[in-house]
């Protein structure tokens, strides 16, 4: 298996409980050789008596390997080769160690060496295939520039930073932060108090002349209160309806343009044996996101805007309308999505398990990583032609950075041409440049990200609110938390009520 830098690693991280002192080891302060069958853990608890003490063993050995590559670079804890060389550390060290470390903290730099130039600790949510490989080629461009500093890819797993965000805040407030992080571009800098922890990026921008080719739509909602503290990498599209192609050929069905059209799909679908739509939840915004979607798809652009901005009523009936035709979609969706992320979701797409999935279009980084670009395609949901989800992700540099040079030339990178076109196709993004030439990307892909380009320059930008670009957070908190309980009661009146509320409490009086 590939190794790769997924702290979620951090995974264990969040669950992992230190003890209070390790016991008396039976050896230390050696080397080791990997065999068949070791794991860290079980090392941990062969030299040290304590299975949590993997991470003093993932350090000792890192650190030997800044000083002697005979030594294996342990990237992700969970995956060491037979014949690997590992520093075991002696009990004091191991001891010393883990009395500071704090992997609950997300306190992976503790876990690297650092190169003549330092590191570089880049926090971000970027933990599944497709979504490592985009930015992996954004490290090696930096690393390949920079190789004196050690890059580390400190990623949290969970759709939409919904283990992210609080970890990197609880960093923020602690006075630990990473280097740079990322955040959707938009409203979402506001979770971080931007002019506490965050730092201008204005200049940058200007240097770089990225200005003179960067959407105006996207440009606008990069400002709070005068300054810019995001970088941009990207412009996802977040309303497509990725469709498989052979269950519809198999089922007889045409792909549906409106909700009268997918319903009927649906239920065709259903006479054939196939899902019609693959949906996840455990994410925590797959509900948000697909009703913002539906939501839009009935309402239309212009009423949906004015939802957001106070012009009109939550009470509205096409609003009433909008949960009629999500709480039918569900209808129409995996009876597991209880158990399914966002991830999930889109591989029963792939695999051939279910007809459509409404995702932005990050989901054809799977599809792309998945080699399913033959039978998965693209449309717009119900009731979206001509609306465009915007949903930029970028990169915001720590006011109290521990390495800021290495953060500025981090995010000076991302804002090249060739990092962005690197990065995009295999992310399933399009660049948050005007100028990408989208005939370099392979012959497979292009055609989306043409189609994409064209439409953003066409069509009417939606910012998405589950994605931090289209409301400050607490109503973008308060819309996920609304729509979460709907899809499990289906209670139309209620849900539609506490809209109005939350939209009251962000500013917006209800007529």
């Amino acid at each position: 298996m590939k190794k790769f830098l997924m702290i979620a690693v951090l995974f264990a991280l969040l669950v992992a409980l230190l003890p209070a002192s390790l016991v008396s080891a039976q050896s230390a302060g050696e080397d080791y050789t990997v065999q068949a069958d070791d794991s860290l853990s079980k090392l941990a608890d062969k030299f040290f008596g304590d299975i949590n003490a993997y991470w003093a063993i993932m350090s000792a050995t890192n650190q030997a390997n800044a000083e002697d590559p005979s030594y294996v670079k342990i990237e992700n804890p969970d995956i060491i080769e037979v014949g690997s060389k590992l520093r075991i550390p002696t009990q004091e060290d191991a001891q010393a160690f883990m009395a500071t470390f704090d992997p609950a903290n997300a306190d992976v730099g503790a876990l690297f060496a650092s190169g003549a130039g330092g590191q570089l600790l880049v926090g971000n949510w970027w933990t599944s295939g497709g979504e490592f490989a985009g930015v992996n080629e954004v490290y090696k461009i930096y690393r390949a520039e920079y190789p004196d500093v050690e890059l580390i890819h400190a990623g949290i797993a969970g759709g939409a930073g919904t283990n992210f965000k609080g970890a990197n805040l609880n960093k923020l407030i602690a006075g630990d932060p990473f280097d740079v992080f990322m955040l959707h571009a938009g409203l979402e800098a506001e979770l971080y108090s931007p002019e506490k922890y965050l730092t201008p990026v204005d200049d940058i921008l200007a240097e770089a002349g990225v200005l003179d080719v960067m959407p105006e739509d996207l440009k606008a909602l990069l400002k709070i209160r005068g300054n810019t503290y995001t970088v941009p990498l990207n412009i996802h599209r977040g309303n497509v309806m990725w469709t498989n192609t052979r269950l519809l050929e198999q089922a007889g069905v045409a792909v549906p343009t409106n909700f009268e059209e997918f319903f009927a799909a649906c239920d065709a679908l259903k006479a054939k044996g196939i899902v019609p739509m693959a949906q996840g939840s455990t994410d925590g915004f797959e509900f948000g996101h697909l009703f913002e979607v539906v939501l839009a798809g009935t309402v239309g652009a212009e009423k949906n805007h004015g939802l957001w901005h106070g012009t009109v009523p939550w009470s509205d009936p096409s609003v009433t309308q909008a949960l009629e035709n999500y709480s039918k979609m569900l209808d129409c969706t995996n009876e597991d999505r209880g158990t399914v992320n966002w991830v999930g979701a889109i591989k029963l797409v792939i695999n051939d398990q279910a007809a459509f999935n409404i995702m932005g279009d990050w989901a054809y980084g799977e599809v792309i990583n998945d080699k399913a670009t033959d039978h998965v395609t693209w449309n717009s949901p119900p009731g979206n032609q001509g609306m465009f989800f915007l949903v930029s992700d970028g990169f915001a540099i720590t006011k109290e950075a521990p390495n800021p040079e290495n953060a500025r030339n981090f995010v000076k990178i991302i804002t090249r041409k060739d990092a962005q076109e690197a990065f995009n196709q295999n992310k399933g993004s399009i660049c948050a440049r005007t100028d990408c030439d989208y005939n370099t990307f392979p012959a497979d892909r292009q055609e989306y990200f043409k189609g994409s380009a064209a439409d953003f320059a066409t069509n009417t930008i939606v910012p998405m609110v589950t994605h931090g670009s289209g409301a400050i957070p607490t109503w973008q908190q308060q819309f996920g938390d609304i729509v979460t309980k709907f899809a499990s009661d289906r209670d139309a009146q209620a849900a539609q009520n506490a809209f109005i509320l939350a939209a009251e409490d962000a500013g917006f009086p209800q007529q």
